[in-house]
């Protein structure tokens, strides 16, 4: 199959990277082609500690992808998280010079360029400008400005800031894999592409995405992101307690939070026990599973918990902001045995689990439907997203090669206007994320 007809997500995280090889058939659903897992071994709580290890652990699972579909991988779409990401609400405006005009494509990159020059703490860096409302003139809850007039143009900004040696460290892992940087997407935001409906996010829905080192929240209403957080717990913790509570080896506490794992403490019987085997010459060990889901449970509860206040700090408790849609989990650790019940109890919001299945294509492998591949499946289709993004922009300047080609030969050409001899080309405004990929991109070049 040709370079160009697929694209590929690579998700590091905490406990495994997952590369995912796809592309979009004929009905626009996404078909797998191969996937690839390793053991994370070089990062912690989402931030990459050991350069060489998440090199090896990259490699590892871009190899067994490509085995897997027999395609070689070029570029990829990677997603940043960590407990170095946090969000801010941020108003500006800009004056327009003249208002008889209508607002263009131009004042709104202006709007958004002035937010990039807010002064941040040191070694941070704004990685992601989110417009949410527009006001002109004083004319609130405006969504699409572009064509209206006005003098003064105002936006509400969602702003993510991360730490720029954490994000430069990931670019320095791809490129040290022999891999091509194709972009970069906000976990959070890969997630809840997979998992949430554009009707859920129109209503309002918070998606928690627990992973293995931390724990990811994005907050949608009216169809705009308009909260995140990263709350720097995930499943590591809950079976580091286990192993601490049990005094069993690491292992066999993951296996047992798996096998066996409740949020539940009430469903299990006081009888209920398993035996652990014990280390060599040592006696096995007995453990309740009323224990072990009271470890659990404690743990959850704290997560859980302070995940809900940075949903009070949205504003939940408002009836404006209210989300219809309750709670969406996702990830690895949502898949912990009545998990469900539990949110619901603390929270009293609806709650359902996120399977990334919605946009499979349907002979897809069950396995890739879990919730522990939202985020791999999210960056698979944001890089398919911008593939295509990029193969329209080259078909019109193709396009418009061939109109000037044609003018050039016409007989005509002396006596033709310089605007019909010079078509020009409306090429897609850039993201301002896709702003910070090339610029990424650009240093890692330079730092070689």
């Amino acid at each position: 199959m040709e370079q160009g007809k697929y694209s590929v997500g690579l998700d590091i995280g905490t406990t495994k990277i997952v590369a995912i090889i796809g592309k979009e058939n004929e009905y626009g659903k996404i078909e797998i082609l191969g996937i690839g897992k390793s053991k994370s071994l070089g990062v912690h709580r989402g931030v990459v500690n050991n350069i060489t290890q998440t090199i090896q652990s990259i490699q590892q699972a871009v190899e067994q992808a490509e085995t897997n579909s027999g395609l070689k991988i070029g570029s990829v779409v990677v997603g940043i998280a960590g407990q170095h990401i946090r969000s801010l609400q941020h108003s500006d405006y800009i004056t327009r010079v003249n208002s008889e005009k209508v607002i263009d494509d131009d004042d709104l990159d202006l709007l958004c360029n002035q937010v990039y020059k807010l002064i941040m703490l040191p070694g941070e860096e704004i990685i992601h400008v989110l417009p949410q409302e527009y006001k002109v003139d004083g004319q609130a809850e405006i969504k699409e400005p572009i064509g209206m007039y006005g003098g003064r143009l105002e936006a509400n900004f969602h702003v993510v800031v991360g730490q720029v040696s954490s994000i430069r460290n990931v670019g320095r892992c791809i490129k040290s894999a022999g891999l091509d940087l194709g972009g970069i997407t906000l976990e959070p935001l890969a997630s809840a592409d997979a998992v949430l409906s554009q009707e859920e996010k129109e209503a309002g829905v918070a998606l928690i995405d627990i992973g293995g080192g931390t724990t990811d929240l994005a907050i949608f209403k009216d169809g705009i992101i308009r909260h995140t957080a990263v709350i720097p717990f995930g499943g590591n913790v809950i079976t580091e307690d286990i192993k601490e509570g049990c005094s069993i080896i690491e292992k066999q506490a993951e296996l047992l939070k798996i096998k066996f794992g409740s949020a539940w403490p009430g469903e299990n019987k006081d009888n209920e026990i398993v035996s652990i085997p014990g280390l060599r010459g040592r006696e096995p060990k007995e453990i309740t599973l009323k224990n072990l889901s009271k470890i659990i449970h404690a743990r959850v509860v704290e997560i859980i918990e302070q995940v809900y206040v940075e949903i009070k700090n949205y504003g939940h408790d408002d009836q404006k902001k209210k989300l219809i849609a309750g709670i969406v989990l996702t990830g690895g650790g949502s898949q912990l045995k009545h998990l469900k019940q539990l949110v619901e109890y603390i929270t009293g919001m609806d709650t359902r689990i996120g399977y990334p299945n919605e946009h499979l294509a349907g002979d897809s492998d069950e396995e890739i439907a879990s919730p522990l591949y939202a985020t791999a499946v999210g960056l698979l289709m944001n890089a398919l997203k911008d593939k295509a993004k990029q193969e329209a922009i080259e078909k019109e300047e193709q396009e418009l090669v061939k109109e000037e080609e044609k003018i050039a030969n016409s007989p005509l050409q002396e006596e033709e206007p310089e605007e019909v001899r010079k078509p020009t080309v409306q090429k897609p405004r850039k993201s301002i994320f896709d702003k910070w990929s090339d610029k990424l991109k650009d240093f890692l070049d330079n730092a070689e």
